[in-house]
């Protein structure tokens, strides 16, 4: 057992002072980190009997011991803790080094090589391919720098630039992001700390929810001509988004499996991800909240059959928002929402829009938050007060009348306390 300590402790301090003499892993740091995961799997394989690593204390050093959770535990965990360490011994130690020789290191490397690689595994796929090509875009300004050169000023030049040219919220997101980045450099050890948080993240502003009003719907939805068969599709794409507040990948999702059409109920239980008509899946919702049952009104259910019957017309479609078998993707709902909305002369609104435009109705029907929360398939209350709280009447008055006369009393015409002594006086 001691020559397996004395392997271990030489082969880390191989892979540690290894990395220290170059700017990329060199090879003796990657060798020395398979011949420690190799030698651990041999390990593994034999039979050998379980020994405190207390006998050993005297073959590790005083640091040795400190690096590891040491009481009196096998010292195959030793073992296997320096072993999970050692890559990031490595890379710390690489960091460090190439901070200290003023390394020129650009962040285009340090992106695509260590950044995409640790966000691509904690985000969900999906979100990744999302999130990309826009990282990638925004990104670029500091792709010809070196990690160690970029400066609070430059960031802050940048942001001014991104919020000239798109919303706060877009903002937001993209500077999250880069924090981000540099935050996993400063974890690596490679500066030694973040200037984007220096310079800071721009000032949330909330954004005024976008919708139609039911004379506003009613109005563009009166503009469609059901004989025309494209123009059925359209019309069902808005009436169902502004009648169930679904969210657009839960809409194009939808198939006609996932309708009851005796208990008059819509199944959420997943979401499409689109990339073009010869690729799309469906993923899990949003949250766990997103999977629910919608109760419908007998109207949508009414046109929902007649919708598929034209559907079985045409050979029969496997989603409801098709017109060809393919399911929909967004443009092609924002082309119908502005096309219909500009014949109303009425002010074009987002495909989400359609969503807050049912959570106001709702609201203006009276259904109290709970509902509107359930129905819209929010995690909790607080994500829909906040969004939609505002749209709720101004109960402060009608709290203050309540109170008129609430109270009784009956002020007595002389003092009943006697003896008040200690009182100031004039």
């Amino acid at each position: 057992m001691k020559r397996f300590i004395g392997v271990a402790l030489l082969l880390i301090s191989l892979g540690i002072f290894g990395a220290c003499g170059s700017n990329k892993l060199d090879e003796k740091a990657q060798n020395a980190e398979k011949e420690v995961l190799n030698y651990w799997n041999e390990l593994n394989k034999e039979d050998r009997e379980e020994e405190s690593a207390s006998t050993y204390k005297g073959d590790l050093t005083e640091k040795d011991v400190k690096k590891v959770y040491y009481s009196g535990e096998d010292f195959n965990e030793y073992i296997f803790i320096t072993k999970e360490q050692l890559y990031a011994e490595i890379i710390s130690n690489y960091g460090k080094n190439s901070y200290s020789s003023n390394s020129t290191m650009l962040f285009e490397e340090f992106f695509l090589t260590i950044f995409l690689p640790y966000y691509k595994g904690r985000v969900k796929e999906r979100t990744y391919k999302n999130r990309l090509s826009t990282i990638k875009r925004e990104f670029a300004h500091f792709s010809k720098m070196s990690l160690s050169d970029i400066k609070p000023v430059h960031i802050q030049k940048w942001q001014n630039s991104l919020s000239d040219r798109y919303e706060n919220s877009y903002v937001r997101n993209i500077y999250g992001l880069f924090q981000m980045a540099l935050d996993r450099a400063v974890v690596l050890g490679m500066i030694p700390k973040n200037p984007a948080k220096i310079v800071g993240n721009v000032k949330k502003v909330k954004k005024e929810v976008d919708y139609w009003t039911k004379e506003e719907f009613e109005k563009v939805i009166s503009t469609f001509y059901l004989e025309d068969y494209y123009q059925n599709f359209g019309f069902i794409c808005l009436w169902l988004l502004f009648m169930t507040g679904l969210r657009v990948g839960e809409a194009t999702a939808l198939q006609w499996s996932d309708i009851d059409f005796e208990n008059k109920t819509l199944n959420v239980n997943k979401t499409l991800h689109y990339e073009n008509s010869t690729t799309y899946e469906f993923v899990e919702p949003k949250t766990k909240a997103s999977k629910r049952v919608i109760a419908l009104d007998d109207v949508t259910i009414k046109y929902l059959q007649k919708w598929k019957q034209r559907q079985d017309e045409q050979g029969g479609i496997d989603f409801i928002l098709s017109y060809n078998s393919v399911p929909t993707q967004k443009y092609t709902l924002r082309h119908i929402i502005r096309r219909h909305a500009d014949i109303a002369e009425v002010h074009n609104i987002r495909i989400h829009g359609l969503r807050h435009s049912h959570a106001s109705l709702l609201i203006s029907m009276g259904m109290n938050a709970l509902l509107v929360k359930d129905r819209l398939g929010h995690e909790d209350i607080q994500t829909t007060l906040g969004t939609y709280g505002h749209l709720y009447p101004n109960t402060n008055f009608t709290v203050a009348e309540s109170l008129n006369n609430y109270i009784k009393i009956d002020l007595p015409e002389e003092s009943l306390v006697k003896d008040v002594k200690n009182q100031y006086k004039k």
